[in-house]
């Protein structure tokens, strides 16, 4: 990479993009992007005038490059997970969190933990494993020797997001029904909001039964 393009990583990384989205301006791969950042300090420590005097060093010495890089990095793929999360609307740090669980040995964190590897501020953690635990994506255990809550993503975690996450959908529903009832059956804004209480009440129905009915597969 050249000493502009390091620049322009940092530029982006000020900004909040991506790894994906920086990678896609300066047209190179998201992996190469995740090395270069993983290897120079980090998001947060990032420095594109030492990143490219270290990378002249490494050059001048020869220097292999850590064992780490020599496959394809944890943090691309991470990142392009993430991407995902984030486009059907999980908050940005709150997929990085999911996933950073997703992808641990035994899908276990603390918040110290996820403070440390994510590089990030212990309310940013706070913040964004209560809206897991309330949406269900992941559970809250108890560490009695320790005294610390442990984050868990176990096998039924996507079971329970299915379900905690219909019922907005189907609180929606009932409501649209009762509107109905209000303004009168025969009317055309009671008819219409009938139909739209209907359909998704039979929707939401239908994709709890068939989570009902697949859950066996997460056991």
């Amino acid at each position: 990479m050249t000493q502009q393009d390091r620049q322009r990583v940092a530029a982006g990384l000020a900004d909040g993009l991506s790894y994906a989205e920086i990678a896609r301006r300066l047209e190179r791969p998201t992996s190469t992007i995740s090395r270069e950042i993983a290897r120079n300090g980090g998001p947060a420590n990032y420095r594109p005038q030492q990143a490219h005097q270290a990378t002249s060093r490494r050059a001048r010495r020869g220097t292999p490059a850590p064992p780490r890089e020599a496959t394809p990095p944890v943090d691309a793929m991470a990142e392009e997970v993430i991407e995902m999360a984030v486009r059907t609307g999980l908050p940005r740090m709150t997929a990085r969190v999911r996933v950073d669980l997703l992808l641990s040995e035994d899908g276990r964190r603390t918040a110290a933990e996820l403070t440390r590897r994510l590089q990030v501020s212990p309310a940013s953690v706070s913040v964004a494993v209560n809206y897991l635990v309330q949406n269900g994506y992941v559970r809250r255990e108890r560490d009695p020797q320790r005294r610390r809550d442990v984050y868990v993503l176990d096998d039924e975690a996507l079971y329970r997001s299915i379900v905690i996450g219909s019922q907005p959908t189907l609180e929606m529903a009932k409501a649209a029904t009762a509107e109905a009832e209000a303004f009168g059956p025969e009317s055309p804004v009671g008819q219409r909001l009938a139909k739209a209480g209907m359909f998704l009440e039979r929707v939401i129905q239908d994709t709890i039964e068939s989570a009902d009915r697949w859950r066996a597969l997460l056991a």
